[in-house]
């Protein structure tokens, strides 16, 4: 272990458990509420040859968990034909279970339906379904309202009613219970295979190629890096780089992702997965992740491709419009304009970045405003919703991302009256979690090795709580600067540490005063280092997140 690694596990507190990681340690699947009542019913259904429908969402984790758990009723041996899944269009069904669900049953004669990645907030149209005769297992991992649906089986590891606590040994098991509790959709839907596995529906090993999605789903929902995800994440990333899906094989490959890490699966798969809910239909992705044929595999993988090129196309021009337009003091950023609803989030997020403020981004139609909202530090956006509640026809979601709707003639009461909401909290000093902080702060370049850069892909996958490491290079000569791109955009240095090694560093889109730096300086920078490669000769450069004294 090179000195620099060896300073970096220490100090960021990494046991020898998280850098090797073993299948066999995933806690039971049976810990999960209902699991057991939840692989009774799919039994039930596969004895008597049942129609099943798998009701998932339109996001990469509600897509990846949709593929799961058709594959687990078809590994457990579901009859061909018997399985439907639906996905919510996000335009006209938006979150969660849609009534067309309810219409569906009928028309098929279904007398299951699975959900996952959803259901847990969907206790009317649950007990629609059961008056007409159809059950529902429901899988899901968002916050449980007080009243559950009355479904066969709720598996939801942020249960923590009367009724769950009554199957389980909470004292006992509650190191296992708080590691469960961060699965994404996709691994509670994952548990579910495993509870087969361990009930004899599923031979054993089979489950583990289903990993690759579960790791795919899990970085793009955001979900903790840490206890089962670790696990699931870490085995996740090995049966993706030999994955047999030939959509997955396609999607790399239009994708141009050369080296399979967290930030491959994160910034370029996970959002052409998500551009086809976004731009058009969740079902395109679906079909990709489901396919056989590297021939169709290979035509929806440019059709995401084209949808994804459609979506930045939108976000950036809504960010030009945007960045002449926002000037305002205002605490709470609520901006409205023509832009496609499939976007809304992601500008929202955008507008954080860059103001570093919360922001609502809302687009009109039929009189009606809808949009996201996206926040950061201690302004908790659930919580400012329902303080809103007289201005907004609906909305809901978490601390850090919301929807919701507003009436046209009331867009100026819910601006007058979120921004009070935000004055009343009195929050100081929001900006401090913008800051980054470096894991290791150094003169020297020289530990900087291909050796190191191995060594550090052993903390691979990245994510929540297992952040990429940032590197505070201290006193920084510049030996050399250039800008890069059409318009100047990108910064390139050449800097020599105190041991005399040389690093290549650059920013893309670097702010103003960045590129104002000069040769001959010394700078303090936070950056990442990757593995870069160029014409066979590999060495180790930095991305620059912070010029410090230049923020």
């Amino acid at each position: 272990m090179s000195k620099l690694f060896e300073e970096l596990v220490r100090k960021r507190g990494v046991t020898r458990e998280f850098l090797m990681p073993e299948y066999g340690k995933l806690a039971s699947p049976f810990l999960l509420p209902d699991m057991k009542k939840a692989v009774e019913r799919i039994l039930t259904a596969v004895k008597e040859g049942e129609k099943v429908i798998v009701y998932g969402d339109y996001d990469a984790d509600g897509v990846t968990a949709s593929v799961v758990m058709n594959e687990i009723l078809r590994l457990a041996g579901v009859e061909e034909g018997k399985v439907e899944t639906m996905l919510p269009d996000r335009f006209t069904d938006g979150y969660g279970m849609s009534k067309k669900v309810v219409q569906r049953a009928k028309e098929t004669g279904a007398k299951l339906v699975i959900t996952v990645d959803c259901g847990s907030a969907n206790k009317e149209i649950i007990q629609e379904l059961l008056e007409t005769g159809v059950e529902t297992v429901v899988t899901d991992h968002h916050e449980v309202p007080a009243e559950l649906p009355k479904a066969v089986a709720v598996v939801n590891p942020k249960r923590r009613d009367p009724a769950f606590l009554a199957q389980v040994d909470f004292e006992a098991n509650i190191d296992k219970l708080m590691r469960l509790r961060d699965l994404a959709g996709v691994g509670v839907a994952f548990m579910v295979a495993r509870a087969m596995v361990l009930s004899g529906a599923i031979p054993e090993g089979q489950e583990k190629w289903l990993l690759d999605l579960v790791l795919i789903g899990t970085i793009c929902d955001s979900m903790k890096m840490s206890g089962e995800n670790r696990i699931l994440c870490y085995f996740g990333a090995k049966v993706l780089a030999k994955t047999r899906r030939e959509g997955l094989k396609e999607l790399l490959r239009v994708s141009g992702v050369r080296r399979l890490t967290s930030e491959a699966v994160g910034f370029q798969i996970g959002p052409r997965i998500n551009a086809a809910g976004r731009m058009a239909s969740a079902e395109i992705a679906f079909r990709l992740l489901e396919t056989r044929s590297r021939i169709e595999a290979a035509q929806l993988a440019q059709e995401l491709e084209t949808l994804n090129k459609a979506r930045r196309d939108e976000q950036g021009a809504a960010m030009k419009e945007l960045r002449e337009r926002v000037g305002s003091e205002e605490p709470v950023l609520v901006v409205d304009g023509g832009w496609h609803e499939g976007v809304l989030g992601i500008i929202a997020g955008r507008l954080v970045e860059e103001y570093r403020r919360p922001a609502f981004v809302l687009a009109e139609k039929e009189g009606l405003y809808k949009g996201s909202g996206r926040s950061f530090g201690e302004f908790n956006l659930a919580e400012a919703l329902r303080a809103c509640a007289g201005e907004i026809i609906g909305g809901g979601g978490h601390a850090g991302a919301a929807g919701v709707k507003v009436e046209k003639e009331k867009l100026g009461a819910f601006k007058e009256r979120i921004n009070e909401y935000y004055r009343s909290l009195g929050l100081q000093d929001q900006e401090r979690f913008f800051m980054t902080e470096a894991d290791i702060e150094t003169g020297e370049l020289g530990g900087f090795t291909l050796e190191f850069m191995a060594e550090l892909r052993g903390l691979e996958p990245f994510g929540v709580g297992n952040e990429v490491p940032v590197f505070g290079l201290k006193e920084m000569f510049v030996l050399d600067k250039k800008l890069m791109g059409t318009d100047g955009q990108h910064l390139g240095l050449l800097v020599r540490g105190e041991d005399g090694k040389l690093m290549k560093l650059v920013a893309f889109n670097a702010p103003e005063k960045w590129r104002e730096i000069r040769s001959g300086e010394r700078e303090d920078l936070l950056v990442n280092v990757e593995e870069n490669e160029w014409n066979g000769l590999k060495n180790v450069e930095g991305r620059i997140l912070e010029v410090q004294g230049l923020a």
